[in-house]
């Protein structure tokens, strides 16, 4: 199934045939939740959107058109089993479809995408494709109440834009003479779009027709004067004296482009994928990859001054204590230690501060042995001193980043992380380092989770959410959308909360989310862990579904799936060969797996060293560290090792 908003609102089956929605309310309810970009809409405010002035059942009326679209969109859900399209969440409702099947997410995706990486393979043909998705203005049969005509302006905005920024990429290229029509009629209707104007120009001149291109660019330049008092702004003037003077790219010539094959220096490239890991996905993925061949790059030049320099300017903040690219780190980490050894104990200290922190970032706590975390402990140690003498703000962040990934040596250190957190935050923000405050937000939304404080925890979710808005961080969406489902497990064991069903509901959506963020050390294993968890919230066996990967989590989790199977003496077997859990974001979680399994098993022992591990993380929550799931109260699974042990 797929929802159209880019027109009149409508939903079409996967075989291309439409939905029968019900009325203009119907629609108009639907429509809504589409702008919420799966964030839940009150029930107030859906209310308040639908009605200038709501009549005195407005509530009960809003809860018919819902139940009626959730029969349109799910016909062959069994009685009292949960909706999965249109949920309900606290005190209102959220629609959760991937981004895939709604057209406004997919062109605002793409959009996004086209920008970050306008030479990407496929860049230009996508936004082509989801600009042809167009059917007219943005919920056009939708009545004109504030939301609505909101939305319109802005997606009209991004709609001119995309169109803009295709043409740009095809021009770019080399391409484009073919899109003088297309430009032109975009010029007449949105006269005022100076680099429009620009845009016609270039495919002008690309077409051969140089006379026609000034006479483009001279029109502009009349038309802003005498209607607006303004001269051409200085990229039309500059394509003007360029195309006077024959330095424009003349017919069927590429301007410069950084794209595939175009080699680039190390600074350069260094710059570049510290720019690509903010954006995620195969962004992502890329950056590390050019991070390590720059970093390759400096140190064939034989200067340590270079290479630190290269090393240290990819300062990326990082959450997570588990590596996507393990080996990768561990490249990153051994060039940054031969560096310093080459600079020796006299060189710059802002170089090595930078050296030292990226050891510390990059030694993520749960890939490491234990001489590693003494190592990386202590790089994290120097940096933040060598941070802390030169007053060097940004340093200081990039060295704090690193003492909260080493900060997992024992379960039960939430309060810590925070303060680390809250110092991260305040520098940031004092000294506008957007995404350093990102990290503090979310390193603190993890503490409060681990702590039991959902309403803090939202409160930095929403906060972090804002900020990734305007830095176009597009993985901090997906991590808080991993919390707030991780909200929803903790109230579905409440009076009167959500179901089981729907939690893990919200779970599938998040998991969805996070296959394609680029990030394999977070997302392996975390989604049959978050079902465990909710399971174990709700008193049931753990789930044995052959199918589930559980990643670098299953010698924690095994003794539980084969007790559900009735295996006790495997289970004994493969809690004997469990090793004790890394240092990491859910070493609470996986002892408290070692706790229950210790009790169901009689295992006085293991119950015992489990109990004692514990003991410190009484006042968290088991998993919750993660900001992503949770098991419960880690109390509960103390008591339990504890009654075993005592036995």
């Amino acid at each position: 199934m797929r929802i159209d908003v880019l027109g009149a609102v409508r939903a079409l089956r996967d075989d291309g045939s439409p939905i029968d929605l019900g009325g203009p309310r119907h629609r108009e309810v639907l429509a809504r939740l589409v702008a919420a970009e799966g964030r839940m809409v009150t029930t107030d405010t859906l209310v308040d959107d639908l009605w200038t002035d709501p009549p005195a059942r407005a509530v009960g009326a809003l809860r018919t058109f819902v139940a009626a679209l959730r029969r349109a969109l799910e016909p062959d859900r069994p009685p009292r089993s949960p909706p999965r399209v249109i949920v309900t969440e606290g005190p209102g409702y959220v629609l959760r479809l991937p981004r895939e099947d709604v057209d406004v997410h997919r062109f605002q995706d793409t959009l996004a995408r086209a920008r970050r990486d306008p030479g990407a393979p496929g860049a230009v043909t996508g936004l082509g494709t989801v600009l042809a998705a167009w059917r007219g203005p943005a919920y056009a049969d939708v009545p004109d109440s504030p939301w609505a005509l909101r939305e319109r302006i802005r997606l009209e905005e991004l709609r001119l834009e995309g169109v803009e920024l295709h043409a740009r990429i095809l021009l770019d290229s080399g391409e484009g003479a073919g899109l003088v029509a297309g430009l032109g009629a975009h010029v007449a209707e949105h006269p005022w779009r100076e680099p429009a104007w620009g845009l016609l120009a270039r495919a002008l001149h690309r077409a051969g027709r140089r006379a026609d291109a000034l006479a483009t660019l001279r029109r502009a330049r009349t038309m802003l004067v005498d209607q607006l008092g303004l001269d051409p702004g200085s990229d039309l003037q500059r394509l003007e004296r360029d195309i006077l003077s024959g330095s424009a790219p003349p017919e069927g010539v590429s301007a410069a482009w950084t794209g595939t094959g175009v080699r680039l220096g190390p600074r350069t490239t260094v710059t570049l994928a510290r720019t690509l890991a903010l954006a995620g996905g195969d962004a992502l993925v890329h950056s590390r990859r050019d991070r390590l061949a720059a970093v390759r790059a400096a140190e064939r030049t034989g200067d340590p001054s270079l290479t630190a320099r290269i090393i240290g300017a990819y300062d990326v903040p990082a959450l997570w204590s588990r590596a996507d690219d393990p080996g990768q780190s561990r490249a990153v980490v051994a060039a940054a230690e031969r560096t310093l050894t080459a600079l020796g104990p006299g060189g710059p200290d802002d170089l090595r501060g930078r050296l030292l922190a990226t050891i510390a970032v990059e030694s993520r706590s749960a890939d490491l042995s234990a001489s590693g975390l003494r190592r990386a402990h202590e790089a994290a140690r120097q940096a933040e001193v060598l941070a802390r003498n030169l007053a060097d703000p940004a340093l200081l962040a990039f060295a704090l980043n690193g003492v909260f990934l080493q900060s997992f040596t024992r379960p039960g250190l939430a309060a810590v992380r925070d303060g680390t957190g809250a110092e991260i935050l305040g520098l940031a923000t004092r000294h506008e380092l957007p995404d350093f405050a990102v990290l503090g937000r979310l390193i603190r939304l993890q503490s409060a989770s681990a702590l039991g404080d959902l309403d803090a925890a939202a409160s930095h979710a929403e906060a972090a959410e804002q900020l990734a808005a305007a830095t176009e961080a597009p993985l901090v969406p997906v991590l808080t959308g991993w919390f707030r489902a991780r909200a929803t497990a903790a109230r579905s064991t409440e009076p009167g909360g959500p179901t089981a069903a729907t939690a893990a509901a919200h779970y599938r959506v998040c998991e969805d989310a996070l296959r394609t963020a680029g990030m394999p050390g977070l997302h392996r294993g975390l989604f049959p862990l978050a079902l465990l968890g909710l399971r174990l919230l709700h008193d049931r066996p753990a789930p044995t579904d052959p199918r589930l990967d559980w990643g670098p989590y299953l010698p924690w989790v095994r003794p539980l799936v084969l007790l559900a199977q009735d295996r006790v003496g495997e289970a004994r077997t493969a809690l004997a060969a469990a090793p004790e859990p890394p240092h990491d974001h859910l070493q609470e979680a996986l002892w408290c797996l070692t706790a229950r399994a210790a009790a169901r098993l009689g295992d006085r022992e293991a119950a015992a060293r489990a109990a004692d591990v514990l003991r410190g993380a009484r006042a968290e929550h088991a998993g919750a560290a993660s900001g992503m799931l949770t098991m419960g109260p880690v109390a509960r699974y103390l008591a339990e090792a504890q009654a075993c042990g005592s036995q």
